[in-house]
């Protein structure tokens, strides 16, 4: 089993353990596909833990199935007849919106995200789950739907042992500089490069 070792050690008055089990914030945002990805594989890994997950999809159309949701649904499912792992619960924030902007207008699409944020808000207030994903939550906040100085107040005010993790391009610098643990996927190649589109099982 690896183990990271800190290259700065604070002189804080608190634990090894007091500091590695702390709950985070996590931003995974840049250009490059896979933000999303890595968010589903924390929620596997939060899911054989026992943590409760709550998935909040801003942006994807809610008619657009992945294979995250069809995994991560049945993972549940698996809890609920042997009580293995923990519950799941994935929620589209917005019915068929998306980031092209074709359905409904721009007052609507706010209006669905700014509904869903509440719904997360009062879920982190009252403690409901241990790994929320808020999968491209980046782009309300970058389009003023929802604001970001608000969203930054209630996670780092959060209660209790509640992990989050954001994803999404172009993520806010005053979300990233609330983070604890931020990730920029960045470009070297890839297979659209040479006129591929996305295929079944590697983009959903």
């Amino acid at each position: 089993m690896p183990q990271g070792k800190p290259e700065v050690v604070p002189d804080d008055g608190k634990t090894t353990r007091q500091r590695r089990n702390r709950p985070l914030l996590i931003v995974h945002t840049g250009p490059m596909k896979g933000k999303s990805t890595a968010a589903f594989g924390l929620a596997l890994r939060a899911w054989n833990q026992g943590w409760p997950i709550g998935v909040f999809q801003f942006v994807k159309s809610a008619k657009w199935k992945v294979g995250e949701e069809n995994a991560l649904r049945a993972l549940g499912d698996v809890h609920t007849a042997t009580g293995q792992g923990a519950p799941v619960e994935w929620h589209k924030m917005g019915a068929g919106w998306s980031w092209s902007r074709k359905q409904g207008t721009e007052i609507d699409h706010a209006e669905a995200a700014r509904d869903g944020w509440q719904e997360i808000s009062s879920r982190l207030a009252g403690e409901r789950h241990t790994l929320y994903v808020l999968d491209e939550f980046t782009y309300p906040l970058k389009w003023g739907w929802v604001d970001v100085a608000e969203v930054v107040e209630v996670l780092t005010g959060r209660p209790g042992h509640q992990h989050v993790v954001i994803t999404g391009r172009d993520a806010p610098p005053e979300l990233v500089d609330a983070a604890d643990l931020v990730v920029e996927m960045t470009k070297v190649k890839h297979p659209m490069d040479t006129g591929a589109k996305g295929q079944k099982g590697i983009e959903w």
